[in-house]
């Protein structure tokens, strides 16, 4: 009898079922082969770790190579898989971007299951693949394709800007969609002087402080970045009176208010390379630290941060098995593919502009 893997087997026994294919042992060479890797994330996995991770990474470069495969990662994937198997890492911008670009015909999405949603709109005839099916996010069901559609019979001919963390479906009724990153613009961009702007209820917030643009709101929240409150804040203040503490645009505005920086993932790791202070907080996901800090010297990364539950679903263990069985393939109506691509390309055509 052939044993899978699905979402619900353990990893050990995973690892049982994946070394009836693959030679997991930690040998001289795989330690050679990964070494380099080692070196820039030492700091935060441990030695004896690495021996179990080291296996994995190797063979899943070797088989990526074999099936015509990419691994697309973001920014608050595991440094195991941001490092040691991705190809292009990224916020969700980025991402959408550098999908429209990959010439391989198999893309495998380790984030969650918007993300590799967003990768087979803007590449529809491409095989897209995310290696655990619940990896889901607090945003995209905070929304269905019937809320929009009741928003708009409520508010006739307003646009409506949607972040990119929704489902194909809610993509497939809005006029543009947007990132933490380019939020303002996309706002400013759009005719009129009222947008209904979907789901996040702080990105929303946030944006409204920067235009003059009446916003209509949804009482969406992102479940690593609602729970940070003002007294977090000075609490880390008290802590760590020397750090620079930064946030991302999903916290509530009491929090981004008394922060000494608040932009979209990209921005804040730009920030913190450029601006390079002593000491940082990063008020967002656990894992974008901890990428970001193996990035960057001269910086003490201090913890301030929340995990993403969803994110770390994905793992080396069933990355590998998504690979080598071409499960958890994303599929997406075809009449929702064109009106949610042109939403998300709207997106894109206005960032480039601003580059």
């Amino acid at each position: 009898m052939v044993q899978l893997i699905n979402a619900m087997t353990p990893l050990e026994e995973a690892r049982a079922i994946l070394g009836q294919h693959y030679d997991l042992k930690f040998t001289k060479a795989v330690q050679k082969v990964t070494q380099r890797i080692f070196d820039r994330v030492k700091d935060k996995i441990p030695e004896i770790e690495w021996a179990f991770y080291a296996p994995l990474i190797v063979q899943i470069n070797r088989l990526k190579k074999e099936k015509d495969a990419v691994i697309l990662a973001h920014n608050y994937q595991s440094p195991q898989i941001y490092h040691g198997v991705a190809d292009i890492v990224g916020d969700s911008l980025q991402l959408a971007v550098e999908a429209t670009k990959v010439k391989q015909q198999v893309i495998v999405q380790c984030g969650v299951h918007f993300m590799a949603e967003t990768s087979k709109i803007l590449n529809p005839d491409k095989t897209v693949l995310i290696p655990d099916s619940r990896a889901g996010c607090s945003l995209a069901s905070s929304i269905t394709a019937a809320d929009v559609l009741a928003m708009r019979a409520q508010y006739p001919g307003v646009p409506v800007v949607t972040y990119v963390n929704t489902s194909a479906a809610v993509k497939a009724l809005t006029d543009v969609c947007c990132t933490s990153s380019n939020a303002v613009d996309i706002v400013n961009a759009v005719d009129g002087d009222t947008v209904i702007m979907i789901p996040d209820q702080f990105l929303a917030q946030n944006t409204a402080k920067k235009t003059k643009k009446k916003i209509i709101t949804w009482a969406g929240s992102c479940e690593v970045h609602e729970t940070f409150t003002a007294e977090d804040i000075s609490e880390l203040r008290a802590a760590y009176p020397t750090a620079k503490i930064i946030a991302h645009p999903e916290c509530p505005p009491e929090v981004i208010d008394v922060v000494d920086f608040a932009g979209s993932t990209a921005a804040m790791i730009n920030y913190v390379k450029t601006e390079k202070p002593a000491r940082v907080v990063m008020v967002t996901e656990c894992s974008m630290s901890d990428n970001v800090a193996s990035e960057t010297t001269g910086v003490d990364f201090l913890r301030g941060c929340n995990i993403c539950p969803h994110m770390k679903r994905i793992n080396l263990e069933n990355v590998l098995w998504s690979l080598h069985t071409g499960n958890e393939e994303i599929i997406v109506d075809p009449e929702i593919i064109e009106p949610a691509r042109r939403a998300v390309q709207r997106m894109i055509d206005y960032s480039r502009k601003g580059d």
